[in-house]
This record gives C-alpha cells, sequence and structure tokens, in this order.
C-alpha cells in the first residue's frame, strides 16, 4: 500500500525570482490538489515546511516560497534538476463549487496573493467561472510585489486595485487593504457575492472587520490560514486552535469560524 505521508522525491523543473524575499520552485509531480490546498516540502535530514501551491499545470505545481527558516534556507539553495520531497495535498481548499456564478472580491496581503493564485488564474481563463472578479491586492512595499506579469495581466480580466503600504508607485494606490474595502460596490452585486481574505493575521483581523462594518454577511466570506503547520495530519498539535486542528479543518475556513481562531 502507499503510504500517504511518505514523502516522494521531485525533481525541480525552474526556479524563479519573484521578489527581494521569495522565488518560486516548480516541481514535476502528478499531484493534483484542489486550489487553496497545501503540500508538505522536505529536504531529507533538514526538515519539512508546509507551503501553499500557487500554480499548477499538467505534471506540475508551483510554491512560491519565503526564506524564513532552516528548511526555506537550504530549499533556497536548490537549482532545477535537484530534489525537492514533496507529500500531499492536505487540507480544505477554497470551496470553488460554491464560488461559481458569484461576483467574487478576493483580498490579499503580501505573498497571500499566493494561495489564491491557481484560482485567480482559473476564473481569468474561464471568463464564465465569475460573474466578475474585484481582486485587492496589498504589499508592504515595492521590493515585496509577487506575481508582476500576472498582477498586469489581471488587470484586462479583473477589476483590480493595488496598492502599497506607505510608498508611491504609477499606477497604484497607498494605503493599507482594510482601508479599500468600502471601495467595492457590494451593494450592486445583489446579495450574489463571495469574499475570500489571505495575508498576514491582522491584515486579515483588521480586513474581516472592515467587510463586517460595510455590511458584508459573514457567511460569505473565506479565509485561509497556515498558522504553525507541521505534521499536517493532526497528529502534533502544533496547529491546534481550541479543537480545531488547521492542517486538518483548514487552512480555508468561513469567517463564521475563524473569526474565532485566536490563541
Amino acid at each position: 500500500m502507499c503510504n500517504p505521508v511518505q514523502p516522494q522525491p521531485c525533481p525541480i523543473l525552474s526556479v524563479r525570482q519573484e521578489s527581494a524575499h521569495e522565488w518560486t520552485f516548480r516541481v514535476a509531480t502528478d499531484a493534483r490538489p484542489q486550489h487553496g490546498q497545501f503540500m508538505q516540502l522536505s529536504i531529507p535530514k533538514v526538515g519539512e515546511a508546509p507551503i501553499s501551491v500557487s500554480a499548477q499545470g499538467e505534471g506540475w505545481l508551483e510554491f512560491t516560497i519565503r526564506s524564513v527558516g532552516r528548511v526555506t534556507n537550504v530549499i533556497f539553495q536548490k537549482q532545477p534538476g535537484d530534489l525537492l520531497f514533496l507529500r500531499g495535498p492536505y487540507g480544505k481548499g477554497w470551496p470553488v463549487e460554491a464560488l461559481r456564478g458569484k461576483h467574487l472580491v478576493v483580498l490579499t496581503g503580501g505573498t497571500g496573493l499566493a494561495p489564491v493564485r491557481s484560482l485567480l488564474n482559473m476564473a481569468a481563463a474561464d471568463p464564465g467561472f465569475a460573474r466578475s472578479v474585484h481582486l485587492v491586492s496589498g504589499f508592504k512595499n515595492e521590493a515585496g510585489i509577487v506575481f508582476h506579469q500576472e498582477l498586469e495581466a489581471w488587470r484586462s480580466s479583473f477589476t483590480t486595485l493595488y496598492a502599497l503600504d506607505n510608498d508611491p508607485r504609477e499606477g497604484w494606490r497607498t494605503g493599507l487593504v482594510p482601508s479599500f474595502v468600502p471601495e467595492i460596490p457590494f451593494d450592486s452585486f445583489g446579495g450574489d457575492y463571495a469574499v475570500l481574505v489571505v495575508g498576514p493575521p491582522p491584515m486579515m483581523k483588521f480586513t474581516g472587520l472592515a467587510l463586517m462594518a460595510n455590511g458584508v454577511e459573514a457567511e460569505k466570506v473565506w479565509m485561509s490560514f497556515e498558522r504553525k503547520m507541521s505534521c499536517a495530519v493532526g497528529k502534533c498539535g502544533h496547529c491546534r486552535i481550541d479543537e480545531v486542528y488547521v492542517c486538518l479543518d483548514g487552512p480555508v475556513f468561513p469567517y463564521t469560524v475563524a473569526r474565532d481562531l485566536v490563541d
């Protein structure tokens, strides 16, 4: 029998720098995760880390990684042809069928764009998937912008608002993502909408509050968490919050649950 938690060696096909600190690794694999699920990436004798799938295609997956620890530091030393070890996919992804035919609003902060990137690419390739797509993406500064080409391409498919926290940039706004929530025309959607939020915990917290303050229905909002996940199968307890295991019950949660996931 196949061991569902045994990592499989997968060759790296390409490595691409996205920003000052993030790189995207394309890896050969037959795994077919749902949009929003994650995989465990590992290096033998070093460790493993949960990483969201940022894009996928026939025979490959992409992972956009920020070097923030021992495992990711070693991954950053890898080149095309080297091996990464993968297991998964794990967790619950975005509720794709519940989004179909809706006015879709996506709010992201920093590399929080990665877990929703594959879904956005699907929506761009299939104009009939959503009635409209409103994308608000914020970054700390210009050096932190990821997926430059897609951000520009999405301008022609979606209603976009791109922002930097404090720095000016031509064609971009200045400010934090929650401050732009009042500009989204929820009143014109006739109640037929869905909202996805993903980013750093403070960004998600205050974006959720801004959505509620602007009359958005909590049942129509989903958020993605990647809090301290380790084993990915609900055994180690690292990601447990009260009775919730983020790796099993998430990482995507309805806001009616997400708003209470506080340590």
